[in-house]
């Protein structure tokens, strides 16, 4: 089933662990590593695989972002 028809259900796409690792670029093992200290993104079984949605991938890289800190211009002191 390509992913044309997947939106046509109105099925979102999903992400297998590789597919995921690749995107990060890091190792699968990453992905394992960080599912086990539970600080990875949910997951849904699907037998003995693993799948992520991108919304709920998104959702845990949202998360992650570290706040703006404010760049101080030295030069402007009057």
């Amino acid at each position: 089933m390509d992913s044309e028809r997947h939106f046509g259900l109105g099925l979102e796409l999903v992400l297998t662990t590789s597919e995921l690792a690749e995107y990060l670029g890091v190792q699968t093992q990453a992905i394992y590593d960080l599912r086990t200290d539970r600080r990875g993104p949910s997951g849904i079984r699907v037998g003995r695989e693993i799948r992520f949605r991108v919304s709920d991938v998104v959702r845990w890289l949202d998360g992650l972002h570290e706040p703006e800190t404010p760049v101080v211009d030295e030069g402007a002191r009057g």
